[in-house]
Order: C-alpha cells, then sequence, then structure tokens
C-alpha cells in the first residue's frame, strides 16, 4: 500500500443476511483496495451464541463463507483485501476455514485473524460476553500481509480505520486521522442505508432506490473522505443519505471508541458531484479509558397470540377475553396486552373491519407460558366474543434475550492479532485517554421571525433516521436548508419530542445538537426495555421510531412548506 495514494475501501455487508451477491458486485463495479463486511449486532451475538452451544466449532457468520466460496478468486485475482467481523464468536474457528476454503480453491491467500474480545468467562451465566476493540489489531494483520483478516466483536468503525491505519501508517496518537476514519466507517457499516436504503425522503422525485448499490469511500492520508458507490449501481449518495446515517445509533458530539473519540459536532459534508459527498474537518480526543463490553443473556421464556377482532364491539370483545385469560395470566411473571385499532367504520374488507389484541407473556419458566398459555387461548374457540379468531395458535414458548452494556479498563483485555504465519501479536491499549463528558450545548441560530403557520406532518421538512442501543432507542432529525434549521432546532425541544413521541414521557430524554449537520439526535433510554431480544415493544429495535415522528402533526411555518 502506497500512503501517498487515497485508500478506496468499499462495504458489502451491513447486517448477517445482507444481500449475498454484494461482495461480487463490489469486486466487479469499480476500483478498490479493502473490502469490508459487517455482520455483527447485539442480535447476532445472541444468535451465534445460541449456535455455539449446539455446537462448540460454530458462533461464526456461515454466509461469509458461501461468498468468499464464490468471490475468493476474483479477490485475489483484483488484488483486494478483505475485513470482516463474520468471525463473531469464533474467529479462529472461521479464519481456519477459509484457509480449507482457500485451499480447496487452489489459492494462495493469507489469512489472519483478531482475538481477546471474548470475555464470557468473566461473566458468570452470560451466553456471549464480548469487548467492543479497535482498529489496531486488523492493521497488525494486513502489515503482516494479510489478504483477509476476519475478527470478533470489534467496533463497526474498526473495520475501516485498521486498514487506514495500516495504509497511512497512523499511529495511535493521530487523533484527527482516526476520527476522520470512523465518521467514514460508520457512513460505510450499514451497507446501503448510505446510498438511498431506509431514506426519509427515498420518494423525491428522480431518485431509484429499488436496489442501491453498496458504498465506498475514498480516504486520505488526513483522514478526510469522500463517500460514493461504483457507477452504474443504483440508489444515490448525497449530504441527506451520509448525514442520516451519521445520526444512527448515535448520541452526542463525542462518538468514543476504543481508539478515539471522535467529534460529530465537527464532521463537514460537501456535495462534490454527483455520487460524491466530501466528509472532512472532523477532529478527534483520545480515547475514554475503558472498553465498552456486550453482555447477552437468556432472559427467560416468551410467547404471544394475537386476537382479530372484527366489526363492532371492539373495545367490549376485547375486555371479554382479557377477562377470559386472567386466571392463567396470573401465573405468569409479566403478561403485557395492546389493543391496535386497526379497524374503519364500514369497512369494505374484512381486514379493514379488524381490530388487533395482542398479548404478550414473559417468565423463568418455559411451562409458564408454553402450554398453559395455548391451552387457555385455544379454549376459547368457541366460547368468547363473536367472530373469535387468532392470527396464529400460540406456540410452546421461546427463550428470550437480555443485553447489556459493561465496561472494562482497556488494558484488561488481551487484544491480540494472529498473523498468516500464525504469530501472535499483542495490541497494546492507547498510551493517553480522556474520560468522556458531555460537551457545552452549542449556540443554536436565531429563530424564524413569526408568521403563518400550518398544522401539517414534521416529515413535510425534516428527514429521521432512528435505531437501538440496548435499551435506549435514539432518533436523528434533520433539516436541508438554513431556515429550517432555525425553526427546528427552537421548536423540536425534549418537551416537544416527548409530546410528539408518549411513550418517552416518562423516561430520561436527551437532546443533542449538531449544527454543522442541521440535526438534532434524541437519545430516550429504557425505551427498548433490556434490549432488541427481548422484544420489549412492536417495534423492538426502535426502527420505525423516527418515522413515526416525522408523521406526527405540529404547527409550521408555512415559508418552510
Amino acid at each position: 500500500m502506497n500512503p501517498e495514494t487515497p485508500l478506496r475501501i468499499g462495504n458489502f455487508s451491513g447486517f448477517y443476511g445482507d444481500r449475498s451477491d454484494a461482495l461480487r458486485e463490489m469486486l466487479t463495479g469499480g476500483d478498490l483496495d479493502v473490502l469490508t463486511g459487517d455482520y455483527l449486532a447485539e442480535l447476532t451475538m445472541l444468535i451465534l451464541g445460541r449456535d455455539r452451544l449446539k455446537d462448540p466449532s460454530a458462533g461464526y457468520a456461515r454466509t461469509f463463507l458461501r461468498q468468499l466460496e464464490d468471490c475468493l478468486g476474483l479477490a485475489h485475482a483484483r488484488g483486494v483485501r478483505i475485513v470482516a467481523n463474520a468471525g463473531g464468536l469464533n474467529p479462529a474457528g472461521l479464519a481456519d476455514a477459509v484457509r480449507r476454503l482457500a485451499e480447496q480453491l487452489g489459492l494462495p491467500v493469507r489469512v489472519a485473524h483478531v482475538e481477546g474480545d471474548d470475555l464470557t468467562a468473566r461473566h458468570p451465566g452470560a451466553l456471549a460476553a464480548h469487548a467492543y476493540l479497535g482498529g489496531f489489531g486488523i492493521a497488525e494483520c494486513l502489515r503482516a500481509g494479510a489478504d483477509i483478516v476476519v475478527t470478533g466483536r470489534v467496533t463497526d468503525a474498526a473495520l475501516v480505520t485498521g486498514p487506514a491505519a495500516a495504509h497511512f501508517g497512523w499511529a495511535p496518537t493521530d487523533h484527527d486521522q482516526l476520527a476522520g476514519a470512523v465518521v467514514a466507517g460508520h457512513v460505510l457499516e450499514c451497507g446501503t442505508q448510505a446510498t438511498g436504503g431506509n431514506y426519509a425522503f427515498f420518494n423525491d422525485e428522480g431518485r431509484d432506490v429499488r436496489r442501491p448499490g453498496f458504498p465506498l469511500a475514498e480516504i486520505h492520508a488526513d483522514g478526510s473522505s469522500v463517500i460514493g458507490k461504483h457507477p452504474g449501481t443504483g440508489g444515490f449518495v448525497d449530504t441527506g443519505t451520509v448525514t442520516a446515517q451519521l445520526l444512527y445509533e448515535t448520541a452526542g458530539a463525542r462518538y468514543a471508541g476504543p481508539d478515539v473519540t471522535a467529534r460529530l459536532d465537527t464532521v463537514r459534508l460537501i456535495q462534490e458531484g454527483p455520487d460524491r459527498v466530501r466528509v472532512d474537518g472532523v477532529r478527534g480526543e483520545a480515547p475514554p479509558p475503558t472498553l465498552k463490553v456486550g453482555v447477552n443473556r437468556i432472559g427467560g421464556f416468551r410467547n404471544e397470540v394475537v386476537f382479530v377482532l372484527t366489526g363492532l364491539d371492539i373495545e367490549a370483545k376485547a375486555a371479554l377475553v382479557r377477562a377470559q385469560m386472567e386466571p392463567v395470566l396470573g401465573k405468569v411473571a409479566e403478561a403485557r396486552w395492546t389493543l391496535v385499532r386497526t379497524d374503519r367504520p364500514d369497512a369494505g374488507t374484512e381486514e379493514e373491519a379488524s381490530a388487533l389484541l395482542r398479548l404478550v407473556v414473559r417468565d423463568p419458566r418455559q411451562e409458564a407460558v408454553g402450554r398453559a398459555l395455548s391451552g387457555a387461548a385455544v379454549e376459547l374457540a368457541l366460547a368468547s366474543y363473536p367472530g373469535f379468531h387468532v392470527l396464529a395458535p400460540p406456540g410452546k414458548g421461546a427463550p428470550y434475550g437480555v443485553f447489556e452494556a459493561a465496561y472494562v479498563p482497556q488494558d484488561a483485555v488481551v487484544h491480540t492479532a494472529v498473523l498468516p504465519d500464525g504469530r501472535r501479536v499483542p495490541v497494546a491499549p492507547p498510551a493517553d485517554s480522556r474520560p468522556l463528558t458531555a460537551v457545552p450545548e452549542p449556540e443554536l441560530p436565531t429563530p424564524l421571525p413569526p408568521g403563518p403557520v400550518r398544522r401539517a406532518p414534521l416529515g413535510l421538512v425534516a428527514g429521521a433516521r432512528s435505531g437501538d442501543k440496548g435499551g435506549d432507542a435514539n432518533v436523528g432529525v434533520w433539516v436541508r436548508s438554513e431556515d429550517a434549521w432555525r425553526w427546528l432546532a427552537h421548536e423540536l425541544t425534549v418537551e416537544r419530542f416527548r409530546e410528539l413521541i408518549p411513550e418517552s414521557r416518562d423516561l430520561p430524554v436527551t437532546r443533542h445538537a449538531l449544527p454543522n449537520l442541521r440535526a438534532l439526535n434524541f437519545v430516550v433510554e429504557g425505551l427498548l426495555g433490556a434490549g432488541v431480544a427481548s422484544q420489549h415493544r412492536f417495534d423492538p429495535q426502535a426502527k420505525a421510531l423516527g418515522e413515526w415522528l416525522r408523521a406526527r402533526h405540529l404547527d409550521i411555518p408555512e415559508v418552510l412548506l
């Protein structure tokens, strides 16, 4: 690698289950130096943990191997290195499997892996407990000549900071450069979410997001980058798609990681041309003295049944079936009812005339939520409200997961790069650190002058993207003009947010302003209970929370509409 030239890094996977042909599409669509694949999420670690219980040799993303079987020869011929966190709970096992595959294909591919993240033994009762490592283990592997590097639980951005540090020779104290790569990595990590996927303004005229291409970043020695995609692929890249992804699953101005804390309030976005957004100005600080550890446990057993209520007397029908189920529900640890009024008066179809009454039960004992619940629900088939039926009969009850975050000192983890020749190289923790603190609230723009307003959905003016971090949800909201920012910054307060999202009224809500992005980021603590695997609410990962917010009505200045 030549540090004088930009490093071209592409992404071919944003989650475990992403488009399987993306690796071939990225290899054949244009020039690249490195391809990254992100397979891990909080829920994925739980899934892989359950896989490992059944088979100790499992615990990694098997789909990655299938993609390599098709494309390893192509990557080798084009000199493209591949870095992926598909190793999950067993990076050494995946590295061995990749070596066997390369031998079968007759390819002289050098494989390395990164380990040291597994702290499960320190957390009794946990199914999986893994520290989020940084990118310098990946950099060691690439400097040693690895063609393929697989990791376990690293931060998503580490898949980019590692190759960039290796290419440009960055040291752990090059905070600004590393922070720039972190921002680029955060934009790339979710694949097509940076190229029009899941985008608030997808319906704007002239945009085709039926099959968005995967993103890439041209990273420069100073840490700046240009986000784009291969020519001829679908979707689009503009400052809006990049802003949306920057706000995804982040919080305040300080975005902390194991290598560096990136200052999101310093990010500058410039539309450099069609499907090209320059990202520069990013400043970095020393990372926190601790590493985050994701701890996944089995929380108990869960079951649900959805009763369909049709036609008249919806509330009375719901009250009847709730009373009939009460004897059995008194024996479970938790029961939660939700009535969703999807029914319409004088409906033209039976489906439009029906409401859904959802019952979710949880208990440490499987028998309490299994046969007891299903038997009680099924026995009502001829003895309850008129038109009784359910969407599906309840099952025997399934285990659900609980996610919690813990923290350990950086030097408590043995971060290790296992090189292609088998040598094990320890990766030292950062020499300097800085405890994470909030930045002072930035100065807000001058409010818009008073004028006529119209009651309308927020989404006519603002975009949003939302997601999960353990039991917390975040909602990033941004606008596309300076006048809209002058209005949003003063209108969408924490109090107004709580009015628009009633679920948040009794929960801690924090607002972070990012003027450079014309954006506000709201963090709602505890909205998701014990995390996605606990399925605490209808939208367990808060993926659509931002779209609900955009659909809420408030008084908007007519000049913005």
